[in-house]
């Protein structure tokens, strides 16, 4: 399966992985510019971005990518080339198992789209709807069918149809946000009505949105999403969790050349007085079993 292909069917099954490109080979090196492939949480390499010793740096460098959300240029380099210096946005690594030249490979992470669930049917719902996509939201509206299960926040947008029942829905299915679009006294109500306790009213926001002093349906949809995204990028809601679901690969250090491995089932390894050694590479767990072992 193509590269290409493939991300489109992580993206629909909403699958966490980063995207590795070369942007930069120097010879001797098997990788060259363009190659790609496609690391899971797991620790799995779908793809060529070069031999073995780099795959390894590849590996670890991406399982941080994604534990930071963050992407980053990757830079693998022999022991004896000059260093680049540490900057933003780059990573260096030192690779002593590679046998010359340099790479640059860009690390993407690519995280599910946070879902919106959205309650309504009217000129306010429709403008969350749209800024939300703009936003790079995944929005499931009710009257679409659409899932609570999933989402990072929920908007209850109903102007007096279906709120309780939005809202209940909502905070059943854990939804971290729950905003309510009323005014403060229609809103209060609707929370008395459902008797919530204080960890659930802590978690609803009504008026949903931070106080601009929004008037029209668009200007509402502003202050939500606003609201929504300091929650997302300060607060932290929703942020990827791979304890919910896909696990991130274990790693270790060679006893070797020291360099951070990510564990899997090609890892190499030296099982030995009860404790298992994971080496970068074939050559680093051979060097082990003649000069390192007792």
């Amino acid at each position: 399966m193509q590269t290409s292909a493939r991300i489109a069917e992580l993206i629909d099954h909403r699958q966490p992985f980063v995207h590795a490109t070369v942007v930069r080979a120097q010879p001797p090196t098997s990788a060259h510019p363009g190659d790609e492939a496609i690391v899971l949480p797991d620790g799995t390499i779908e793809g060529f971005v070069g031999g073995q010793c780099a795959e390894s740096s590849v590996r670890t460098a991406a399982l941080d990518v994604l534990r930071a959300e963050e992407g980053v240029l990757l830079r693998v380099l022999p022991p004896d080339a000059p260093r680049f210096p540490d900057a933003p946005g780059a990573r260096v690594v030192v690779n002593p198992c590679l046998s010359g030249g340099a790479l640059e490979i860009f690390l993407e992470p690519r995280l599910p789209a946070p879902r919106l669930y959205l309650v309504g049917a009217n000129p306010t719902a429709d403008a969350v709807a749209d800024l939300a996509r703009m936003l790079g939201f995944a929005v499931e509206r009710v009257e679409e069918g659409g899932r609570v299960e999933g989402a990072v926040a929920a908007v209850v947008a109903g102007l007096g149809s279906g709120e309780a029942e939005g809202v209940r829905a909502a905070l059943d299915a854990g939804v971290g946000y729950v905003g309510l679009v009323a005014s403060r006294v229609r809103g209060a109500g609707v929370l008395e009505q459902l008797g919530l306790d204080d960890a659930e009213l802590a978690r609803v926001h009504t008026p949903a949105g931070l106080p601009i002093g929004a008037r029209t349906a668009a200007e509402i949809a502003v202050a939500i999403l606003a609201e929504l995204v300091r929650a997302i990028r300060i607060d932290r809601l929703g942020r990827w969790d791979p304890a919910a679901g896909d696990v991130l690969a274990d790693t270790a250090t060679d006893p070797v050349c020291g360099m951070s491995v990510t564990v899997g089932p090609d890892t190499p390894r030296v099982d030995r007085d009860g404790a298992t050694h994971w080496f970068c590479s074939a050559g680093c767990r051979d060097r082990f079993e003649s000069e390192w072992s007792p």
